[in-house]
């Protein structure tokens, strides 16, 4: 789980390092809730990654508001990041939350357009870019850019969400039961034009660029119930995010009982839902430079 897009705003965990400001306070709060939400699993994927664990120097693309730049220093204690976004507010928030964890030393941020002029960011022995890849414009030529970028024998990680989580059981709401689902498939569609790349196989692009793939993972996501209040408000703002791109395209029922859900001031709001739960995957490319 970045710096909307004109289209990035509906899509989750997103964080392209490109595209103009776009509803930053919300998006910046959602990217929280999914780093604390899924810290777990990012932990997971930082410790299966084949490098050393003294590596130096790190290159997060599209790092939001810091959860993988985070979870990087963590895994790597000697390592330095260099955290790429071109949302000047997400990397203030970085720079405050590595400030707070004792960590300002050790983050460099850099403000670019990745699709744009390829800013400096050294000879990194990792780059991490999660879900900000489909949102390039030029992929390949990102791809390549990273290949150039990276050190001999360095890796790039390429991590990627299965969309929005889903939360609901399935039979929710009991008015309009498969609502989620439902707003799920109308989203696909939304996204199927909007942003082309999304669910690409990134293997085969990976070896295209020169790159030696050296493993893919998935990792499933499944939490609670029952759930913390933070998984509460990662339900609600992903669902209003999913609102935003499927109301015109939804039945007017199905709009209806998802705005009841939406509504906090209602008996029915996915915040008194007792049954949330937290289902997604992640896929993961472990990509050496030869």
């Amino acid at each position: 789980m970045t710096h909307p897009s004109p289209h990035a705003a509906h899509d989750h965990g997103a964080h392209p390092a490109h595209a103009p400001e776009h509803d930053t306070d919300g998006q910046a709060e959602l990217l929280d809730l999914d780093a604390e939400v899924l810290a777990e699993h990012t932990a997971s994927i930082t410790a299966w990654l084949p490098v050393a664990a003294d590596l130096r120097h790190i290159v997060d693309l599209g790092c939001g508001t810091g959860a993988g730049t985070l979870a990087l220093l963590k895994r790597f204690p000697r390592a330095v990041v260099t955290a790429v976004d071109t949302s000047a507010d997400h990397l203030q928030r970085l720079r405050h939350k590595a400030g707070a964890a004792g960590l300002a030393d050790r983050v460099h941020t850099v403000e670019a357009d990745l699709d744009g002029a390829w800013p400096e960011l050294g000879t990194p022995e990792l780059v991490w870019a999660s879900a900000s890849m489909h949102h390039m414009a030029d992929p390949d030529r990102t791809l390549r850019q990273v290949h150039d970028t990276l050190a001999p024998n360095g890796l790039f990680a390429v991590v990627e969400l299965a969309g929005f989580p889903r939360f609901l059981p399935e039979n929710a709401p009991a008015d309009r039961p498969g609502l989620e689902e439902r707003c799920h498939t109308a989203l696909d569609r939304h996204h199927a034009e909007q942003v082309p790349h999304r669910g690409a196989d990134w293997g085969p692009k990976l070896t295209a660029a020169g790159f030696t793939v050296e493993g893919e993972r998935v990792v499933t996501v499944n939490i609670g119930p029952p759930h913390t209040e933070a998984v509460g408000r990662y339900a609600l703002g992903s669902l209003t995010r999913i609102r935003g791109g499927v109301a015109e395209t939804l039945p007017a029922e199905d709009l209806a009982a998802l705005d009841r859900l939406l509504d906090t001031e209602s008996p029915h709001s996915i915040l008194r839902r007792d049954d949330l739960t937290v289902r997604t995957e992640r896929t993961v490319w472990a990509a050496r430079r030869p």
